[in-house]
């Protein structure tokens, strides 16, 4: 199939749906719903709605708001209560569940409020073949849709078309939730999630003083000690950075052991 064609079914999918609320994180995937609601439908037509709670970075947000406004949507920014859900702070491997289920609730809440009984996601083709995406299973239980998923396109796609589009998402590295740094049963807490945040904003800032351009990274909360995880190409010389360990340690972790590693996405799912 074409990316012509791609681009085309996603604008069908989207049209079918009608006015329509997105689950609108400010990632690649979320940014293009946004944007193909807007050109099929109109920005009067659509709401995004991103979710703010303590698992989403500090930095996404603002990201997120300004290019809502560039695509001129009402953009909502509603408190998600993911962690008065026992089984999210349980950290199983079904935590995604949890999550989506909140937030999901919430979005299709106050889509009805704003006269839209419709919501969509960012969830694609490759998202859909991840054994490890237990969230796909609350928007199927929810009759959420999923245009990108629908017009069959997957990550590759996705970036192809919003590069198309100017989108300035068209690059941006995926940025899932801060839990997914903790490794699975190990309690979700608002203190061990501002510190992943915390250290990951420290080590970026160190980064780029040193003229480093990193565009994966990770801090691995794994309980006993914390791991992390930078573009394998920069590996040497970010070890080498002699203020890396006060910046893990300021950050919350104090004296917790460290080891630096090169990324692997998804690796405490293995």
């Amino acid at each position: 199939m074409s990316d012509n064609t791609r681009e085309q079914r996603l604008l069908d999918q989207v049209r079918a749906i009608g006015p329509l609320a997105v689950a609108y994180s400010g990632g690649a995937d979320s940014a293009l719903v946004l944007a193909a609601a807007v050109r099929a439908l109109g920005p009067e037509q659509v709401l995004a709605v991103t979710a703010v709670s303590e698992s989403l970075a500090a930095a996404e947000l603002p990201r997120a708001r300004r290019l809502a406004e560039s695509l001129g949507v009402l953009h909502l920014t509603p408190r998600t209560g993911e962690l008065s859900r026992p089984g999210y702070r349980a950290n199983g491997r079904d935590r995604c569940y949890f999550c989506k289920s909140e937030v999901l609730d919430t979005i299709t809440a106050l889509a009805r409020e704003h006269g839209h009984g419709h919501v969509a996601t960012g969830t694609n083709a490759d998202d859909a073949r991840d054994p490890h995406r237990p969230g796909i299973r609350a928007g199927r239980e929810r009759g959420i849709h999923t245009p990108l998923l629908d017009a069959g396109l997957d990550k590759a796609a996705v970036r192809r078309l919003s590069r198309t589009w100017e989108l300035p998402t068209w690059d941006k590295p995926a940025t899932p939730c801060l839990a997914s740094r903790i490794r699975y049963g190990i309690e979700v807490t608002p203190h061990r999630l501002a510190r992943v945040d915390r250290a990951e904003t420290a080590v970026r800032a160190l980064l780029a003083e040193a003229g480093l351009t990193v565009t994966d990274l990770r801090v691995r909360d794994l309980g006993d000690s914390v791991r992390l995880e930078v573009d394998p190409s920069l590996l040497d010389r970010i070890a080498a950075h002699p203020r890396i360990p006060r910046a893990l340690a300021s950050a919350g972790f104090g004296e917790l052991p460290h080891c630096i590693e090169p990324f692997r996405s998804g690796r405490l799912n293995e």
